[in-house]
């Protein structure tokens, strides 16, 4: 947890720097920077920011998030009862056999930390975990194996925060959700289309069985769905907490299910019931006029910071979304970052993470500056305080959603949740999918020359993630906004893109979110290429960027910033236009 005291920015520079030194050999535990907040004041007669607002991917979902804040619930206690719907109605993103990573902001105090509910490998795995006959698993057969699924995080995370921030009972959380387990709920045009696939996780024997009416044909889209056990399960948790979950007749269907063929897994009870979920602070910097926050690795929210620093050196970005030149320097730069981030980024218990160099002014400009010259994919550099590991084998599915919340405290919560890949491994126990989240570890533990990835499989390990969920801060600390997407890999894009476009170039957020996408990750650049006009895609490939539909994940941006507009100060919120969100403010 950091707090942000009233002491002048040009002290935080020196400090970070400071900082660095003396974390950057740290192996283990978060690494944390405290911001330090400006003597002036962005906007002197802005109040605090308050709720109600809940932006979530799904209309049950943010429903029952607002019914929790109109009862008199926290932001927190809000996040518990989305997170339940949204794993009961958008099934293929998220759910309570998944993890999350939760940053929050504490109104009373200023104070802003983050949680890890990050799915970890069991005692039995090793980094040959996703080998057969000696060579690695194609990626379709390890997601749909046992070996994909790690102990669930999310639950146990939402758990702890609630216990010290929650105001309303535990038990009065999942009543919507357990409601439209029994009852029914509609299924929405993007649930069906994943319904309706002819191969992977939506035709394992569990999703079949799910999915296929008495008829025998597939749900669709406008027909209710009812799942029982669902019900079940979020009554037992409710009544029982997060022991009902880790330690009894739960645990022991997911151990089970992950124990069939093919290819059985080496989860076991005592794997899910030994699971923690951890407290890691917040890793906070300026960036121009605000302070961004972000949680610390696993977490790839480093990776953000270290692009919008490069994009602050970088005068194309301010010529604002209608520039090719804004664009293309924006997809050089992200080249540079994921270059960085593939090479260095992991979970700290196991791996040196540079934190503190990748985030270095020198280091940064010296990046930044390697930008216009780049022909193609870019190499990792070499930050102050880096061990050289391998650029890693890591494939990062789709099947994630992100939500955020303000209560009328001011408390605010931007969560992305996740069970990897689109309904995870496409096994289920208890009425919900369970992950494959042990995917996103590299499949090969070394590169040929036997240098190590900071991302191998390891017992007990948690694997890195692009999930990068994002606070945004006032100079003096205040809460101003939050916002956060998924996509996989592409996630870093994503939030990044929507802060320039919101921060910079001053659009209304569901417009910028609108915005096309642009991931330059490797040797090419993926783009929603019909949400660029072609005036934009030539104007590209006479610099060289040559556009080419997006293989990532789409975005799934959701949340705010608050403003002042013609009737005062208020949530601009946003919902991505590309998924089926919305916002609500009372």
């Amino acid at each position: 947890m950091i707090h942000l005291p009233g002491r002048p920015l040009r002290a935080l520079t020196a400090m970070a720097v400071a900082a660095g030194v003396a974390l950057a050999g740290c192996a283990s535990g978060p690494v944390v920077t405290t911001p330090v907040a400006s003597a002036a004041p962005v906007a002197p007669a802005m109040p605090q920011a308050r709720g109600p607002f809940v932006a979530a991917a799904n209309p049950y979902a943010v429903e029952a998030g607002m019914r929790v804040l109109l009862e008199g619930g926290s932001a927190v206690d809000a996040a518990v009862a989305v997170q339940a719907v949204l794993g009961l109605v958008e099934p293929q993103s998220s759910g309570l056999g998944g993890g999350a990573f939760m940053m929050l902001y504490d109104a009373s105090t200023g104070d802003v930390t983050s949680f890890d509910g990050r799915e970890t490998a069991p005692a039995a795995a090793t980094p040959e975990l996703f080998y057969e006959n000696g060579q690695p698993l194609p990626v379709g057969d390890a997601i749909l194996s046992g070996r994909s699924t790690g102990a669930p995080g999310a639950v146990a995370m939402l758990a702890m925060v609630q216990a010290r921030y929650g105001k309303l009972p535990w038990n009065a959380l999942f009543s919507d959700a357990e409601r439209l387990a029994r009852d029914g709920f509609v299924v929405s045009p993007r649930l069906a289309g994943f319904i309706a696939a002819t191969r992977g996780q939506a035709r394992t024997r569990w999703a079949d069985a799910y999915f296929t009416k008495a008829d025998g044909t597939r749900y669709v889209a406008g027909d209710t769905l009812r799942n029982p056990a669902y019900a079940d399960t979020v009554a037992e948790l409710a009544a029982g907490g997060a022991d009902a979950f880790y330690k009894g007749r739960i645990a022991r269907e997911i151990a089970a299910v992950v124990a069939e063929g093919p290819r059985p897994g080496l989860l076991t009870v005592e794997d899910i019931a030994a699971y923690e979920a951890r407290e890691r602070g917040a890793l906070c910097r300026p960036y121009r006029v605000y302070i961004i926050c972000v949680p610390p690795p696993p977490s790839s929210g480093v990776a953000v910071l270290q692009l919008l620093a490069m994009a602050e050196l970088t005068p194309a970005i301010n010529e604002g979304p209608d520039s090719a030149d804004a664009w293309a320097a924006f997809g050089q730069l992200q080249r540079l970052m994921y270059a960085d981030r593939d090479r260095f980024v992991g979970d700290p218990a196991f791996a040196r993470v540079p934190v503190q160099g990748l985030l270095d002014d020198d280091y940064v400009a010296a990046r930044a500056a390697l930008a216009p010259g780049l022909t193609g994919a870019a190499e990792a550099g070499t930050p102050p305080g880096g061990m050289f590991t391998a650029r890693d084998a890591t494939t990062e599915p789709a099947g994630t959603s992100h939500f955020v919340i303000v209560d009328a405290a001011g408390d605010a919560v931007s969560m992305t949740t996740t069970v990897e890949s689109v309904f995870g491994s496409g096994r289920m126990a208890a009425g919900f999918f369970l992950n494959n989240q042990l995917t996103d570890f590299s499949f090969s533990p070394t590169r040929e020359d036997g240098a190590p990835a900071a991302n191998a499989v390891a017992a007990g390990k948690r694997p890195r993630s692009s999930m990068s969920p994002v606070i945004i801060l006032d100079r003096d600390g205040h809460l101003l906004g939050a916002v956060g997407s998924p996509g996989g890999p592409a996630i870093l894009a994503y939030n990044t893109r929507a802060l320039i476009a919101v921060l910079d170039w001053g659009l209304p957020v569901q417009e910028a979110f609108a915005l096309p996408n642009l991931v330059a990750k490797g040797d090419g650049f993926g783009a929603d290429t019909e949400r660029f006009p072609p005036e934009m895609r030539e104007a590209l490939a006479a610099r060289g960027i040559l556009l080419r539909p997006n293989s990532s994940e789409i975005s799934g941006l959701h949340g705010g910033v608050w403003r002042q507009g013609p009737n005062g100060w208020g949530w601009d919120g946003g919902a991505d236009d590309r998924r089926e969100g919305v916002v609500r403010t009372q």
